[in-house]
Order: C-alpha cells, then sequence, then structure tokens
C-alpha cells in the first residue's frame, strides 16, 4: 500500500503525458486542419518527451548516475530528426537543448549527491557529450538524406504530375485536330495507322505489308453537294497584302463554316475563293437538299450584305446537286477530307454554269426539296456545253425572305476613299467568326502542394547500476546503438539484410552480455535492466530507421519507374502529333503555331520566288466509272489513291525536300517549291541557288511522269500526265476557322494552273519567263507559240524537253 501511495503521482504524472502526446499525435494525423499549428504541436510532443525522460530522474532520492536516462534522450535525438515536423535548423536547436538540458540537470543532480571525484565527473560528462553529438551527426545526416529524398520524390511525383496533364492536353490537342479535318469514323483508323507506322520505322517496312497503299474511303447515297465560288474576288485579292488576303479569307469562310455548322453540312475543302460542303456526312439526314439549298441562300444573303455595307463589287455562285459520293482521303500526306464522283463533278458544274446571288440546282435536287421553295427556270444549258449534252435540267431557288432583310447600307465619304480590301476586311472582322486553331491553344497549369508529417513514440525506461564498470558498460551499449544507427544509413543494402545483420549484433551483444553478468553477481539486477533497455531501444531504433529509408527508396524507385513508362507514351503521342500536324500544314508552318507563338491566329506569308506546280491526269476521268464491277467507283478510286501515295513517296527522297505538296483537286496534284525559304532572303542567293528550286521541280515532275509509267505497267493502263509550271510572288497561308487548311494565292498560281488546263498529255508546259530561267540552268526548253489563256489573253508558252531534264537532274540525285 505505501509502494502504492508513493508511486501513484509519478505513475498520474506519466499516463498525463502519454495522453497529451496521443493527443497531439492524433492532431498531427489531422493534418489539413491544423497544418499551422504543426510546429507548435511538434514542440509539445517534444517537451512531453523530456517530461517522460525526467520524471524517472526524480523518483529516486540521492542515487544519481550520469548515464542515466542517456539512451532515452538519444532516442529523443532521433525523434526529432526523424519524426517531428521540424526542418533542419529547428531540429538541430531542438535536440541540442535535449542533450544540453540532460547534460546540465545531470551534472548538478550527480555533483550534490555523489562522491566521485571531480576528474570522474567530467569524464562521464564528456562521453555523454560525445555519445550526443555523435547522436546529433547521424540524426541531421539521416534528416538531410530523407530531405533530398523527400524532394527528388518530389520533383518526380510533380514531373510525373506534368507529364500526366501534358499527355492529356497533347492528346486531346491531336483529336481535336485530326477531328476538325477527318471525320471520326475515318480518324481512328488513321491514327491507328500512324501509331502502327511508327513502330515499323525501324524495319524501314511500309505501313501495311500488302501491294496497295491503304484506302480510308467510303461510299454514302442520297446526299446534297454545294459548290460556292466568290464571283469577283480575283480582281479584289490583287489588291490586296498578304496579312489582308489572309484576314479576309479566314473571317469569309469562318462565316461560311458557321452557316455550314447551322444548317448540317461539312465543308470538304477550300479551292482558292471556292469552297464547297456536303450534307449527309458522315451520318444520312433526310432533308440534306434542304439543308444546302439553305446553306446557298445563307451565303449570298452574307455576301450581299457585304456588298452593300462596303461597295465592293463581289457575289455568290452557287450551284447543288443530289446525288451518291465516294469520301475519304487519299495518299500518304497532307490528308485532306475529299469527294468523288460524277455528282461531284455535276455539281462542280452547276457553279460554273451559275448565275450570281442565284442558287443553281439540278432536277435531282428540286426532287428532294418537294414543295420546301419556289424555283424557276435555271436555263443551265445556255451557259455549259456539258449540261446540254447530257441533257441536265436545271432550276433557280427563289429566296423567300423579305428582300430588306440585311443590314442597312454604311457608305461614308471616309470609307469609299479606302481601298476595296480595306473595307471589306474591317467590315469581316466585326462578324466576329470563329478564328482557327482556337482550340489548339492550350496553357499548362501545374500545381500540387505536398507535405507530410508523421510521428511515433517508442518508450525506454531504464534502471542504471550504480558501479562504475557498469559507464563502460552502458557506453558500450550506447557505441552499438550509433554503430546500429550508422549501419542502418551509410549501408546501402536492403532492408532485410539490415535486419538479420541487427539481429547478429544483438546476439552477439546478448551472449557478451550474459558473460559479464555471470561473473559479477553482484550488479545482476540493475544490469539486467540496463541490458533489456539498450537492446529494445537499439533494436528498435536500428529497426525503423532503414525501414524508413527503405520506404522511401522503394517509393523513389516507383516513381521513376511510373515516370519512365509515362514519357516513353508521352513521346510516343508527341511523334503522333507532329506527324499529324506535319500532314496537314507544312513542317516550318506547323512549328509556328506548336511553338512560342501558338497564341497567333492568323499565318500569313509573301514569296518573291516560289514555283508552282499542276499535274493531272486527264484521262482519270475517262477511266472512272461507277458500276458494280468496280464497287461503285471503289475500286477505280483506290488506283487514283495508289497514283497519289507513290507521288507522296517521291517527297522523302532527300533532292525533292524542299517541295511541299499542297493540295490534290480530283485527279490534279498541286505542289510548290521555295516555300521553306525564309522570305526576304532569295535576294541574298546567287542567281543560280535563287531559282534551282524552278529546277528541282522540273525534275520532281519528270519523276512523277516515271511513277506513272511504273504504274501503268503493273495496272495494264495508259494513264499520262499533263504539267503545268510557273514561278513567281505567292501569297501563303492557313484558313479555315473549323477545319485549318494551307494554301497558297495569287497570279503565279492561277497562271501555273492555266499551263496545265491548256498543255498536252505527257508535257510539261512552262511560261516563257520560267523557260528564260530553266535554259540558264542548262535545261533546253522548246518554244510552243501563243496560246490563248483564260482570264489572261494570249500567252507565249514552252515545252520542257524533258529527255534532257533527265540528264539535268542526274546532279540532283
Amino acid at each position: 500500500f505505501s509502494l502504492k501511495r508513493r508511486f501513484r503521482p509519478k505513475i498520474t504524472l506519466l499516463c498525463a503525458a502519454l495522453v497529451i502526446f496521443a493527443v497531439m499525435y492524433l492532431l498531427l494525423c489531422i493534418e489539413s486542419l491544423f497544418r499551422r499549428w504543426l510546429t507548435l504541436f511538434g514542440v509539445m510532443i517534444w517537451v512531453c518527451f523530456l517530461i517522460v525522460g525526467y520524471v524517472p530522474l526524480f523518483e529516486r532520492e540521492n542515487d544519481y548516475q550520469l548515464w542515466d536516462q542517456v539512451p532515452f534522450f538519444l532516442f529523443i535525438i532521433f525523434t526529432v530528426y526523424t519524426m517531428l515536423p521540424f526542418g533542419m535548423r529547428g531540429a538541430v536547436v531542438i535536440s541540442l537543448l535535449s542533450a544540453l538540458s540532460h547534460i546540465i540537470l545531470l551534472s548538478i543532480m550527480v555533483s550534490v549527491t555523489s562522491q566521485e571525484s571531480k576528474e570522474s565527473i567530467l569524464f562521464q560528462l564528456f562521453a555523454n557529450a560525445v555519445v550526443f553529438l555523435c547522436g546529433n551527426l547521424m540524426g541531421a545526416f539521416h534528416k538531410r538524406q530523407m530531405q533530398v529524398a523527400s524532394w527528388d520524390l518530389y520533383r518526380y511525383t510533380l514531373k510525373c504530375i506534368q507529364v500526366r496533364m501534358k499527355l492529356k492536353i497533347e492528346k486531346r490537342q491531336q483529336e481535336n485536330l485530326l477531328l476538325s479535318i477527318l471525320p471520326a469514323h475515318i480518324s481512328m483508323e488513321m491514327k491507328l495507322a500512324i501509331i502502327e507506322r511508327l513502330k515499323e520505322t525501324n524495319d524501314n517496312r511500309q505501313m501495311h505489308d500488302n501491294n496497295f497503299h491503304s484506302l480510308y474511303v467510303k461510299r454514302h447515297q442520297n446526299v446534297s453537294i454545294l459548290y460556292a465560288d466568290i464571283v469577283g474576288f480575283t480582281r479584289l485579292a490583287s489588291d490586296c497584302s498578304p496579312k489582308e488576303l489572309v484576314v479576309m479569307l479566314n473571317e469569309l469562310f469562318g462565316k461560311f463554316d458557321q452557316i455550314a455548322k447551322e444548317n448540317e453540312c461539312m465543308r470538304i475543302k477550300i479551292l482558292g475563293d471556292c469552297y464547297y460542303c456536303v450534307s449527309g456526312l458522315p451520318v444520312s439526314l433526310p432533308v440534306h437538299a434542304r439543308n444546302c439549298v439553305k446553306m446557298g441562300l445563307d451565303m449570298c444573303e452574307a455576301i450581299k450584305q457585304v456588298r452593300e455595307a462596303t461597295g465592293v463589287d463581289i457575289n455568290m455562285r452557287v450551284g447543288i446537286h443530289s446525288g451518291n459520293v465516294l469520301c475519304g482521303v487519299i495518299g500518304l500526306r497532307k490528308w485532306q477530307y475529299d469527294v468523288w464522283s460524277h455528282d461531284v463533278s455535276l455539281a462542280n458544274r452547276m457553279e460554273s454554269a451559275g448565275v450570281p446571288g442565284r442558287v443553281h440546282i439540278t432536277e435531282a435536287t428540286l426532287n428532294h426539296l418537294g414543295k420546301a421553295y419556289e424555283v424557276e427556270e435555271g436555263n443551265g444549258h445556255l451557259r455549259d456545253p456539258y449540261l446540254e449534252s447530257m441533257n441536265i435540267k436545271t432550276y433557280l431557288v427563289v429566296d423567300p425572305r423579305v428582300s430588306n432583310n440585311h443590314l442597312p447600307k454604311t457608305r461614308v465619304n471616309d470609307g469609299l476613299k479606302m481601298r476595296a480590301s480595306v473595307r471589306m476586311t474591317r467590315y469581316l472582322e466585326s462578324w466576329g467568326a470563329a478564328r482557327p486553331f482556337a482550340h489548339l491553344n492550350h496553357r499548362e497549369s501545374v500545381s500540387s502542394d505536398s507535405s507530410s508529417s508523421q510521428g511515433k513514440q517508442r518508450k525506454v525506461s531504464l534502471n542504471n547500476s550504480t558501479a562504475l564498470s557498469i559507464p563502460l558498460l552502458q557506453y558500450y551499449a550506447y557505441c552499438c546503438i550509433l554503430a546500429f544507427i550508422a549501419c542502418s544509413v551509410f549501408l546501402q543494402i536492403s532492408f532485410e539484410l539490415k535486419v538479420l545483420l541487427l539481429s547478429i549484433a544483438v546476439t552477439v551483444y546478448l551472449i557478451i552480455f550474459n558473460t559479464l553478468q555471470h561473473r559479477n553477481l553482484r550488479f545482476y539486477g540493475n544490469s539486467t535492466r540496463c541490458s533489456v533497455s539498450n537492446i529494445l531501444y537499439g533494436f528498435n531504433l536500428s529497426y525503423f530507421v532503414p525501414l524508413q529509408i527503405d520506404y522511401y527508396c522503394r517509393l523513389d524507385c516507383l516513381w521513376k519507374s511510373k515516370f519512365k513508362k509515362e514519357h516513353e507514351q508521352f513521346e510516343t503521342m508527341e511523334n503522333v502529333n507532329r506527324l499529324l500536324l506535319e500532314n496537314v500544314l507544312p513542317a516550318h508552318v506547323a512549328a509556328y503555331f506548336i511553338g512560342e507563338k501558338r497564341n497567333e491566329d492568323w499565318y500569313h506569308q509573301s514569296y518573291d520566288c516560289v514555283c508552282v506546280m499542276f499535274a493531272s491526269v486527264p484521262d482519270f476521268k475517262v477511266f472512272y466509272t461507277e458500276c458494280d464491277v468496280n464497287k461503285e467507283g471503289l475500286e477505280c478510286l483506290r488506283l487514283l489513291n495508289e497514283i497519289i501515295a507513290d507521288f507522296d513517296e517521291l517527297l522523302l527522297k532527300p533532292k525533292f525536300s524542299g517541295v511541299e505538296k499542297i493540295k490534290t483537286i480530283g485527279s490534279t496534284y498541286m505542289a510548290a517549291a521555295g516555300l521553306s525559304v525564309t522570305p526576304g532572303q532569295e535576294n541574298s542567293q546567287d542567281k543560280e541557288r535563287q531559282h534551282a528550286h524552278i529546277g528541282i521541280m522540273v525534275e520532281y515532275g519528270i519523276a512523277l511522269m516515271s511513277k506513272l509509267d511504273g504504274i501503268n505497267r503493273h495496272s495494264f493502263n495508259n494513264f499520262r500526265l499533263r504539267i503545268g509550271i510557273n514561278h513567281g510572288p505567292v501569297i501563303a497561308g492557313v484558313i479555315g476557322a473549323r477545319k485549318p487548311q494551307y494554301d497558297i494565292w495569287g497570279n503565279t498560281v492561277n497562271v501555273a494552273s492555266r499551263m496545265e488546263s491548256t498543255g498536252e498529255l505527257g508535257k510539261i508546259q512552262v511560261t516563257e519567263e520560267t523557260s528564260k530561267i530553266l535554259q540558264e540552268l542548262g535545261y533546253s526548253c522548246e518554244c510552243r507559240g501563243l496560246i490563248n489563256v483564260k482570264g489572261k489573253g494570249e500567252l507565249r508558252t514552252y515545252f520542257v524537253c524533258t529527255e534532257t531534264a533527265k540528264f539535268q537532274g542526274m546532279g540532283l540525285n
């Protein structure tokens, strides 16, 4: 009973300290609620530790030893460094305070009660200081290692999050770009094909192992095709600067894209100032004809508003026909969704034979309209011989809207003084049409906030003996403990091996200690308590420190492995995204949009000397038929796909790296050379290098002829190319709000197109200016004479002597 009364206050104090510690530990776990008070909680836990450490000292009366509670204070030091939420500076200060408080308090208590000499007391105090100093050094080193590991882990985690978010952004960007150009059912096929091609790059194989290139074309029935051309735009464009032209086309076609979306029409392609779309793709619509007619009327109304608001003499000529189409993508480069069929050609004829400001439709379209619109005789056969030969009856749609339903005229004296292009550009910018590449702009922001705190407590209570032979046994135990911890910190071995070595050390220690015990039974009781407490403390601390190190190492390894996999996925997606961009835009233009200037709305550039080529296969129109034998024209289109794909493969040769495919128009292939040169640097080169790309374009035309000859031998056909080439200034830019499309414009392009259309099969026709450059480069040209060119009058043209050109081109290989 007396013993119980004696220890009750101390037990109560210890229990209270443990309760406070448990509460503080619980609060530390609720980190999100008490993050601001972490340091205060840590200090309170440290105070609780000190209380627990000092209580056993005061339970004695006069039996004080300098090694009392040294293991527990060493435990406090390591706990401060490893488990409490202090920075390095705070942990060092608190640990030093813990050690100094023990040394000072014990020195005072022992000097009052002990009979030992001052030299012995100073020696033991010095030994305690060395033990505490070693503990501080190892604790600080361990904390530094953990901080470095935690910081590395944080950086890797942050990098993984950034990569993951960038992957999502890149994937969304790539999907948006692909879906803005191709329908979903085709884009997925082509995306898989690109990934497959990336896998097969190292094997130097084709995309597929069969004899044919992949054909992404499907047949759709009951659709309506709309062709629309801006009458008077060519004359207006000649008065525009490059920026004005690109902005004007973007605003104008952006408005048309919005009209198409409202009327459930899909824009197929933009050819200069010609805009054509289809309703009924990719999902069939019973009202496809009404959609196209409504869109045509809206386009005419939009142009009417522009004309009356700006005073610029432009108009819209619209032609519509209903029927069946083959739609998809052909070739390997510069993918553009397109449609082919006799019905598509007829719709194109309906536009050219139309009337400015009116919607010109065929009888087939009228049959799908029912009584939705009133019509009047179109007399298209009087304006187009093809319509007359095919006995196609045409009609003009009567716009049901009131004639006054348009914007008021805004002609003012100041406005009339402006150039027509400026007036039109300013007016179009007020429309607020959708801008290209708006869906590709993104900002990446990654934020992460992580902090962790962990606290553990192991209570060690030691009763020390009074014999001097036992500062020696204690200090030996302390040295063993420090050696265990040092091994756990410094040795880069597995956790299991550390535990094994620790168990062996503990076993050896127990054997040696028990041997000493039996030799000195007088101190058996005290020494047993010392042994057990030291071993438990050393084993626990030496167990949990390497466990913590091993945990961080494993976690760091897992994050690094995960980051490596995600980085590989990112590189694959980046390559896919790059290929997609370069298959839509030239490489130097794609870099413009994915670099620092990716937030720019328009891309436009003017060039002084670009060589433009049009190469067509006129016989393909005769070859193309739609019957059951060739799957309604699908097999004919497969052959065209082979022709275009082989033409595209030639661009992979180093000598044709400067040739850029612009687009295909039916069976016509359009390319240009000189677009990769930095504008303004053409004149700084010598004359021969300045015009070298013109010779390269001639060589490319000859290579196309050779490719087509090889296809003829394998397909038992007799196709021949008709090629036209011209050089001069052009304007390049990206147009289209919902479907970005790279194109070039200018008189040079128009004349090159006329050189092809007025040329002869198997020959390359060039203008007189181009022939002079070619002759300076060593090519032979034969004068054809004067020919009538639409819109240009009579021009003197030349045919390139291809045999001489082949010999000349050997130096370019």
